[in-house]
């Protein structure tokens, strides 16, 4: 009998229920045969511009292309996060141009893995994987059944972004060593001057990843390795607890996301004086909110939970998968790597839009360690980064956690704000998120 082909695969799933949304500018699967060598115009899907600016160049850096077998050229798509992988799924079950490469957000990268989605449309790219070894961080996200089909953007590193004025001026040490410590801190100077050393967010989906960075730096996780729900534990209740006194004393400021206008008020008016945030936070939160506050905040790792965890935490990611059975699959994936594998790459990445690396040896390395931000006053930012990769979480995720945010949302608010016992909490969300999977 003869092999199904993946597209097939994908209509026999009965996907062609999710609609049907056109794009232009992208080939036909099928349409030509592999294309090996010569000219390679890249058709890519992606959400952020930063992106599309970074391979848009990639592309005629000869430092990073060149000696490859293809002359690369990228013509760039914008699609919204989600639209990525709805528009994906829909132009294959409906026999439409597809791109040769996409960004998957790390959260709508989750409803790749239903049905075997991933492995039907996506190159498996374990073996690119395979090469780096441990030194490759953030491949368990974008997983599925144990095969790689994305390679990560950005390590995503959760560090604590502080004012290191105001610590001087309130009498703060910059190295307390854990959370506990740095709560009762936070207590005094919230009840003495109104100010917070954290947030909260209190608002949807956002209080889960507010939740998910404090629980995965306390140890626990969502989804096991298995994609299996793990939650409930130890682990989980710690952070909870944690975030809920913290909001009860003041010494977190509970809003609607880190983000929005009332925490760029808050940083503004010098009550939010320090937060735990992805690298990419300097840039998008403290330098376009607080342009005028450069030079007074500072980077550390995250004080430890004194029940044990990491120095670290992550949120968020967004990785590049390549579309199997394009005439430049091949090329795609050859591309990829030089940009996105190679130590010279990942340097490129870095300086064109504040990317971390994911290899993480190279965190160690004078190119790196010599980097000196400006708005965090001269710090050599990678002295911080560093140490906060190798003992970075991993992050595991399942074909269900669009309904694990839903189901957690509510009990998580209810126990930070004090209305139920976080161990209650958690296991209501538990039983709530079964009920709509049935697990």
């Amino acid at each position: 009998m003869k092999p199904m082909s993946r597209r097939r695969a994908l209509q026999t799933m009965g996907l062609a229920g999710l609609g049907v949304v056109g794009l232009t500018g992208c080939r036909f699967v099928g349409e030509t045969q592999t294309v090996t060598s010569g000219q390679a115009p890249i058709e890519m899907w992606t959400h952020d511009p930063g992106y599309a600016e970074f391979f848009t160049q990639a592309a005629a850096d000869e430092e990073l292309v060149g000696g490859s077998p293809w002359d690369f050229d990228v013509n760039v798509t914008s699609v919204s996060a989600d639209g990525v992988v709805t528009r994906l799924i829909t132009q294959a079950v409906a026999r439409r141009p597809l791109p040769d490469m996409a960004g998957l957000e790390i959260d709508q990268f989750a409803r790749m893995l239903r049905s075997g989605i991933a492995e039907n449309l996506l190159v498996d790219l374990t073996s690119l994987a395979d090469q780096h070894g441990e030194n490759l961080l953030r491949t368990e996200a974008y997983s599925s059944e144990g095969r790689v089909f994305a390679i990560e953007s950005d390590n995503c590193i959760s560090v604590m972004w502080y004012r290191q004025d105001l610590f001087e001026e309130l009498g703060i040490p910059e190295d307390v060593e854990t959370w506990e410590e740095m709560l009762e801190i936070g207590a005094e100077v919230a009840a003495d001057g109104g100010y917070a050393i954290g947030m909260v967010s209190n608002s949807g989906t956002a209080v889960v990843q507010s939740f998910g960075q404090m629980l995965l730096q306390r140890g626990g996780s969502f989804y096991d390795a298995e994609g299996q729900l793990s939650v409930v534990s130890e682990e989980a209740v710690d952070a909870l607890e944690m975030m809920a006194e913290g909001v009860r004393s003041g010494a977190f400021l509970s809003m609607g996301d880190p983000y929005g206008g009332a925490t760029a008020a808050a940083l503004g008016d010098d009550r939010l004086i320090a937060i735990v945030m992805p690298n990419w936070y300097e840039a998008y939160g403290l330098q376009a909110n607080v342009p005028e506050q450069e030079g007074l905040w500072r980077a550390r790792t995250i004080p430890r939970f004194s029940g044990g965890g990491h120095i670290a935490s992550t949120i968020g990611g967004t990785a590049f998968g390549v579309v199997a059975d394009q005439p430049l699959s091949d090329a795609a994936v050859d591309f990829l790597d030089r940009t996105y594998l190679s130590p010279e790459g990942q340097l490129a990445r870095y300086h064109a839009g504040g990317y971390l690396p994911t290899l993480v040896d190279l965190y160690q390395t004078n190119e790196f360690l010599s980097i000196e931000s400006e708005f965090l006053g001269g710090q050599r930012i990678f002295e911080v980064y560093g140490p906060a990769a190798e003992d970075l979480p991993p992050y595991y995720q399942s074909e269900n956690s669009p309904q694990m945010r839903e189901a957690f949302a509510g009990p998580l608010l209810n126990a930070i704000h004090g209305n139920v016992a976080p161990e209650d909490a958690l296991q209501a969300a538990a039983d709530s998120y079964h009920r709509q999977v049935d697990e």
